[in-house]
């Protein structure tokens, strides 16, 4: 029973007092429910967006190929959206922050990148095409990043963890990427728009009721407040590293559909690679969620690991001589992308201020797509046209053990920085 003698409840106003013990469990069940129910639209609202956007990633190249767009054009278009990227993170970053609105945003997102996107399906060729494009990438290069910071918002302080939500996501990019092989196989890949449509909208449908994201301290924009993201030292070399390790990764994430193609794979075997390069995200998500230790210095040498682990991945594509091999090495992105992910996306949250937490997920995820996107279309396009995959992936790997070398001077700074501060204290 609630005692109303206490003393405590003398700064309640009178109007939250006039209720029962019973109405009282009825508010906090309702809380718990509409929470409980938050919590399920940001799952189903990760599966529909990665779906979608797995199944542009998979198979918009080869739609690209069946109209006749060269390897080295598709590389330079697709090159152009995170050239705009570098622009597009950072811009609605700070429109997240500014209005503290994530829900809003991702909304507007959505919307524009449905509406451009069907434009592009109307057979545009061309300047038109490489400008519808751009903006494309302007609304698509940021929802990842903001739909990581709505679910690290949701979910602070509630018990619950990250890889939990983020599953669904590599959930819907393998089942959809997956069940797209057989369907475009069976339709034609020039319908390919059909079931790209069908998923926006459905995504664009449960973003009008997802929760909006806990307040944040209002973002200092009048004074350079925004400067203090990159006060720390550690995270601005997290950032320059991630676009060395992320480069290969978009040459992978461009060329593997072709490369399998080349080989004589079909539709099918392309999205069986989709799925092989999902589906075991989620194992290594909900193990990280429990054993991943949550200091600075562990989580910068695990990212040491994951590189060494991604130089291996493309030595072995290079090494691929059919379809079902290169089909089979997916598998190994569980690891490496599904680890740097995780890994990073932590390691921003913890390293950024939390009123620009937003504008920090932005950036890493610039770091991802936007100048690594743009070395991954431009040198990989033109590697893959004139040297061949092998060699594309050969320099993949090189890159990898360079992002490997400044992780672990990243750790050995950090651990005679700690050594140091040890001392003084001791003194």
């Amino acid at each position: 029973m609630i005692d109303f003698r206490d003393e405590r409840w003398n700064a309640v106003p009178l109007d939250r007092l006039a209720c029962s013990d019973k109405e009282m469990k009825r508010i906090m069940e309702a809380a718990s429910g509409l929470k409980t129910r938050s919590f399920a639209v940001i799952k189903s609202f990760n599966f529909f967006v990665y779906g979608a956007i797995a199944i542009y990633s998979s198979f918009f190249p080869l739609y690209l190929k069946e109209v006749g767009v060269p390897s080295l054009q598709i590389g330079m278009l697709l090159a152009g959206g995170p050239f705009i990227a570098i622009l597009a993170n950072p811009f609605w970053g700070y429109w997240s922050d500014r209005w503290r609105n994530i829900k809003l945003v991702l909304i507007v997102l959505l919307i524009g990148n449905a509406v451009v996107m069907q434009s592009v399906f109307l057979g545009v060729t061309g300047t038109l095409l490489f400008v519808l494009m751009l903006v494309y990438f302007f609304f698509q290069s940021p929802l990842f990043s903001q739909s990581s910071s709505l679910i690290l918002d949701t979910i602070e302080h509630t018990g619950r963890r990250f890889g939990e939500f983020r599953v669904w996501g590599s959930l819907g990019w393998a089942m959809m990427a997956a069940a797209a092989g057989p369907i475009l196989s069976f339709l034609g890949i020039e319908r390919f728009w059909v079931v790209y449509s069908v998923l926006m909208l459905i995504a664009i449908a449960i973003a009008f009721v997802l929760p909006r994201g806990k307040p944040r301290p209002k973002a200092d924009v009048q004074r350079g407040g925004y400067m203090r993201i990159f006060a720390n030292r550690q995270f601005v070399a997290f950032l320059v590293i991630s676009v060395l390790i992320s480069v290969p990764n978009g040459m992978n994430l461009t060329f593997m559909p072709i490369y399998i193609s080349d080989l004589g794979g079909k539709e099918g075997l392309v999205g069986l690679a989709a799925f092989l390069t999902s589906i075991f995200e989620i194992p290594v998500f909900l193990l990280f969620d429990r054993l991943l230790p949550k200091n600075n210095r562990t989580m910068i040498l695990c990212l040491a690991v994951v590189s060494l682990l991604y130089a291996g991945r493309w030595l072995l594509m290079s090494l691929a001589t059919s379809p079902y091999e290169v089909v089979g090495i997916q598998v190994l992105n569980g690891v490496t992308f599904g680890g740097y992910y995780y890994i990073g996306t932590q390691l921003t949250f913890k390293l950024v201020p939390m009123e620009y937490r937003a504008s920090g997920q932005a950036l890493y995820a610039l770091s991802w797509g936007g100048l690594s996107g743009i070395i991954a279309g431009i040198a990989g396009g033109w590697v893959f046209q004139n040297l061949g995959a092998v060699a594309m992936y050969q320099f993949g790997s090189i890159l990898a053990l360079m992002g490997l070398a400044g992780f672990l001077g990243v750790f050995a700074l950090m651990k005679r920085s700690a050594s140091a501060d040890m001392n003084l204290d001791e003194k």
